[in-house]
């Protein structure tokens, strides 16, 4: 039926009667690689459903191209007429074309019936014909046909087919296709149309004259405002079908309903004048709007907080047994109460005021767990604070041997002492009468030595004294209190009962470690700390004065990169801790796991680039993290970002060395 050329996305197209697994083949490279450049089947979405997702699209976007890239009219609806005989054929159980032979299995698999696709046809010949809407009732029918049955049809590919929740679709999708008639009204001009209701635009003293010729003046900004308000009211009919469907696909639904609403907010701030520009949402609004979304559906009513600009960048610091092989108990399923509940209130709220991403990795967690890390995050951040303020070493010596005492205290039970010197100290360190009895409370239920927390305190005080490392196995030992620590107590949280847990965890607190170590060295170097071990500065000829220039040389990028294959050597063997963590923990475990590693490879892809502006991720990326974390599989085999190795040059500053 197509002339050859006639259509573009026809090129790569299997012929007639080609096997499905070919058909399938061409609708996922189409639904991959067309110029929208957007993921039909996101990543959020159940892995089985991707298939159907890509057929489903490719029926979309040919009907489509029928009727917009076809520029004669009655071509464009005597291919329509085709493309229905095509669909009916499918439906009759003798698929031809290669998207109806995919199809076809999408509609068997998934009972889909046949009236969407038809109502889409519907209104694809409309516009072959009808370019004007006299009245606001036209443009809702037309909506119907055009952007309702899409709706529709990924909810029943999701299993829901109920009356209640597709109405609940209809509005949104309505909803989402007058907002984008308002944003296009320029380039809809531009192909001979008005969707702006010509009754609608007559009470705003807006004739079809005026639009056709742009006249931009205030009756058109009232006649924006009147449209953008119905169709606001439309949104916020519709917002609650998010609520109403499982997890993995609630995020894609309220995504949808806020990028439609951030559409008209763009109309609004551009001072609504659509005659002449098209708004757009920036890549920041993106971003911001994707991370309200996570925070809506990862915490609770009452409990959430801004999205912190500032990436994790202090690795908490603590010590392991890795001697100790003890199942985790049973974790409560009740809330503590008063005293209690008031210092686990506390430790969220130093948390909170930390401003790190990683508190938020907390509320992937069920409750009990969520409050253990919170105690632990508050410890350790305070025990942080007496190391890095101030300039007096021996005051902060003295901070942290009272940090022990009162540990020590608590952890015995003779917090009550009322003489003696352990009662004075742990009277004057701030914040301990407020974090100990929640740190407690989380040690006993989780089953934590209390080794691991005196070991984070000894690497406190290492870094009060220690300005450099000789050996390796001597900066082992410090990222083993300041980090490994971390890890271990986490991993009691997390829950286990292979005793392989606490030997992998120390790794990962390593490979987190020195990812800090390489990405902070010019930093860390101005304080008057050379992490890097001693031994490497010298196989690749480097002085410490080196970490005080402007730019790495040539020497620290190969020293660094060196550093680098052990970080991802750690990685990929710690990377195991995924599949023996409690279920319900890996979401947490995966996102800490992910963002590290994540970092190492951007530090990596920059050539070790690190004397310049601090590298980081994005706002995007780690958003785009949290909702992974919280929706998709956690296994070691995906939690490590893919290496690329290409820059790599044999035998020039990419070469490999090896130590020994």
């Amino acid at each position: 039926m197509l002339r050859p050329g006639e259509l573009e996305i026809a090129q790569n197209a299997p012929p007639a009667g080609c096997s499905p697994e070919s058909a399938q083949r061409y609708t996922r490279w189409l639904a991959t690689h067309h110029y929208e450049n957007f993921n039909v089947a996101s990543w959020l979405l159940p892995k089985e459903l991707h298939q159907h997702f890509y057929n489903l699209y490719a029926y979309c976007r040919w009907a489509d191209d029928l009727g917009d890239e076809i520029p004669d009219a009655g071509r464009a609806l005597e291919l329509l007429n085709w493309w229905e005989e095509e669909l009916n054929a499918c439906y009759e159980g003798y698929p031809s074309h290669a998207v109806f032979v995919a199809l076809r299995e999408t509609i068997v698999a998934k009972d889909i019936p046949k009236q969407p696709f038809a109502d889409l046809l519907k209104a694809f010949r409309h516009d072959q014909t009808n370019k004007r809407y006299a009245m606001w009732d036209s443009v809702l029918d037309y909506c119907s046909y055009s952007a309702n049955p899409v709706g529709r049809l990924v909810l029943q590919l999701c299993g829901y087919r109920d009356e209640a929740r597709q109405k609940l679709s209809d509005a949104t999708c309505t909803a989402l296709q007058l907002a984008n008639f308002w944003q296009d009204v320029s380039r809809d001009l531009e192909k001979g149309r008005i969707y702006i209701p010509l009754d609608i635009a007559a009470q705003h003293g807006v004739s079809e004259d005026d639009i056709v010729s742009r006249r931009f003046n205030d009756n058109y900004v009232s006649l924006m405002k009147d449209l953008i308000a119905r169709t606001r009211s439309l949104f916020e009919e519709g917002l609650p079908l998010a609520q109403q469907v499982e997890g993995k696909l609630r995020l894609d639904l309220e995504m949808f309903s806020r990028g439609g609403i951030a559409v008209l907010d763009a109309i609004e701030s551009t001072g609504y004048n659509t005659l002449h520009r098209r708004p757009v949402i920036s890549k920041t609004k993106q971003v911001t709007l994707l991370g309200r979304v996570l925070i809506g559906q990862l915490f609770p009513v009452g409990a959430r907080q801004a999205v912190p600009s500032s990436p994790a960048t202090t690795p908490v610091r603590h010590g392991a047994d890795s001697s100790m092989r003890l199942p985790p108990l049973a974790v409560p399923t009740t809330s503590p109460d008063g005293a209690l509940a008031h210092s686990y209130e506390e430790c969220h709220r130093i948390a909170r005021a930390a401003r790190s991403n990683f508190y938020y990795a907390f509320y992937l967690l069920p409750k009990p767990k969520r409050d253990g890390l919170a105690a632990l995050y508050a410890f350790m951040r305070l025990v942080d604070d007496v190391a890095d303020q101030g300039a007096d070493v021996g005051s902060k010596q003295r901070g942290l041997a009272k940090w022990r005492t009162a540990l020590d205290d608590a952890v015995n039970g003779s917090e009550n002492t009322v003489d003696g010197s352990s009662a004075l100290a742990r009277q004057s360190i701030h914040g301990s009468e407020e974090v100990l009895p929640a740190l407690i409370d989380t040690m006993r239920r989780f089953r934590m030595p209390a080794r691991y927390l005196h070991d984070l305190i000894s690497g406190a005080e290492m870094d009060l004294t220690v300005k450099t490392y000789p050996t390796y196995d001597r900066l082992k030992e410090y990222c083993y209190r300041v980090a490994g620590t971390v890890g271990l107590t986490c991993t009691h949280v997390f829950g286990f009962s292979d005793p392989r847990a606490l030997d992998l965890a120390e790794k990962l607190g390593l490979a987190f470690q020195l990812t800090n170590i390489i990405r902070d060295v010019r930093e860390d170097a101005a304080l008057g700390r050379i992490y890097i071990p001693d031994e490497d500065l010298a196989r690749y000829n480097v002085a410490p004065q080196d970490f005080a220039k402007t730019e790495a040389t040539l020497g620290v990028r190969e020293l660094l990169r060196f550093e680098a294959d052990r970080a991802w050597q750690v990685y990929e063997e710690g990377a195991e801790l995924l599949d023996l963590v409690d279920t319900d923990s890996r979401g947490t475990l995966w996102l800490l796991v992910h963002t590290y590693n994540m970092l190492l490879a951007r530090i990596e892809s920059l050539d070790f680039a690190v004397f310049g502006e601090r590298v980081r991720l994005s706002k995007a990326e780690r958003m785009l993290f949290i909702a992974r974390a919280k929706f998709g599989r956690h296994t070691r085999h995906n939690v490590l970002e893919k290496r690329d190795r290409d820059w790599r040059r044999a035998g020039g500053v990419g070469s490999r060395r090896r130590a020994g």
